[in-house]
């Protein structure tokens, strides 16, 4: 199990992969945005992507969990 974490504080701007989605390590799971700069999270594991604790929207800080990978 994996869990993708937030670096910095930032605003979900899209939502690229859904729950039940098979993720590849490289795949962009959101996209977020800070100081008008959009910034790809990208899973660091294979699996299934069992948890999305984002919206579009959102605004989260650093150390906030994204996504599980299973």
């Amino acid at each position: 199990m994996a869990e993708v974490r937030a670096e910095m504080v930032a605003n979900v701007w899209k939502i690229v992969a859904s729950e039940g989605d098979s993720i590849s390590e490289g795949d962009t799971l959101v996209i977020l945005e800070s100081m008008k700069m959009e910034i790809p999270v990208l899973a660091e594991d294979s699996g299934v992507l069992t948890q999305l604790k984002v919206a579009e929207g959102d605004v989260i800080q650093e150390g906030d969990l994204i996504a599980v990978i299973e």
